[in-house]
């Protein structure tokens, strides 16, 4: 019950807040910082909760773009998977001719027991072709060792976590960051909370329906005629979720570059002057990033794209700021 108080102690001083000319002790502060901590722990143990509950969900959704890209590789008959595909048509075929020679021989056949023999024979060839003419198989991830299932699972769990928790560890980030700024660049930087979310959901999208189906399409067809490729599912899973994570967080770079320029640490001039440094520093991540050089292109343009964003934004509440400072100051003179 003594645990339960704190935590809504912690929420009660959460959503409160520090104002900004608040004086605060070093404990105050290290205080704070651990009622945000809590906090954040609190809704990533949330998620986390619900995102196991719901696991197998969970790898469906991450499972659908290496279905798809090894079901086109099945039918084109290339892989191991594919080969087999191959052979299991090619032995239906033979089946159904079976099944035809079948039927023709026993409608001409006299001997009811040569008749019988080969209606069972009929049977059989039809049960087989049935079978046959079953849909191909493999399109999931496979596991190496006894609690590879479990570990994965788990694995996957939490990072789906972090990213459905993300949004409010940023807005715990927020509120233990914010009262350092004045409270004119407070209300400025306000409308980037309403915004952050939803890039970071943008990003996450981006990632999953163009990203990482180009790199699953890169992967698997690199050089695919010289290896028998099995797809892992710790390393699979791990490089899909960490790959959206990553395009969430990164899709928040026009934030970052607001807030940057609202709260004076750079002006959009500077940032102008810098073009060819942001064009390098966004390759540089999109390098370091999971993935090859397809994703690096697929991460490096959008990237850049949305620096231009975050920047013409910033110019345009820039020279907002400037007009209005403008007409302010003559009346301020004319008081005088």
């Amino acid at each position: 019950m003594g645990g339960i108080v704190r935590v809504l102690h912690a929420l009660r001083r959460t959503l409160r807040g520090v104002e900004h000319d608040q004086q605060l002790p070093l404990v105050g502060h290290l205080d704070e910082l651990r009622t945000r901590m809590i906090v954040s722990l609190v809704v990533i143990g949330a998620a986390f909760g619900v995102c196991f509950w719901q696991n197998a969900r969970l790898l469906d959704v991450i499972d659908a773009p290496l279905a798809r890209q090894t079901m086109e590789q099945v039918r084109s008959g290339n892989g191991t998977l594919g080969r087999s595909y191959t052979v299991q048509r090619s032995a239906r075929d033979l089946a159904i001719q079976v099944r035809s020679l079948a039927g023709v021989v026993s409608a001409q056949q006299r001997s009811p027991a040569g008749r019988a023999a080969l209606e069972r024979v009929v049977i059989a060839v039809d049960r087989d072709v049935k079978r046959l003419s079953a849909p191909p198989q493999g399109d999931r991830p496979v596991t190496l060792g006894l609690g590879e299932p479990f570990t994965t699972t788990v694995t996957v769990t939490l990072i789906f976590a972090l990213i459905v928790a993300l949004p409010a560890l940023l807005l715990q980030a927020y509120g233990f960051f914010m009262p350092a700024i004045e409270p004119a660049a407070r209300r400025r930087l306000r409308p980037l909370l309403v915004a952050g979310p939803g890039l970071f959901v943008a990003g996450v999208l981006f990632g999953y329906f163009v990203v990482l189906p180009a790199a699953i399409h890169f992967l698997q067809n690199f050089n695919s005629s010289q290896f028998n490729v099995l797809v892992q599912a710790s390393q699979y899973y791990s490089f899909a979720a960490k790959l959206l994570l990553a395009m969430g967080i990164l899709f928040e770079l026009p934030v970052l570059v607001i807030a940057a320029t609202q709260t004076g640490i750079v002006t959009p001039r500077q940032l102008r002057h810098g073009r060819r440094y942001a064009i390098a520093a966004c390759a540089a991540v999109g390098a370091l990033l999971p993935g090859d050089a397809v994703t690096m292109l697929l991460e490096t343009v959008p990237l850049y794209l949305l620096f231009e964003i975050g920047l013409a934004l910033a110019t345009l509440l820039d020279g907002r700021r400037r007009r209005l400072a403008t007409r302010l100051v003559p009346t301020d003179t004319a008081a005088v």
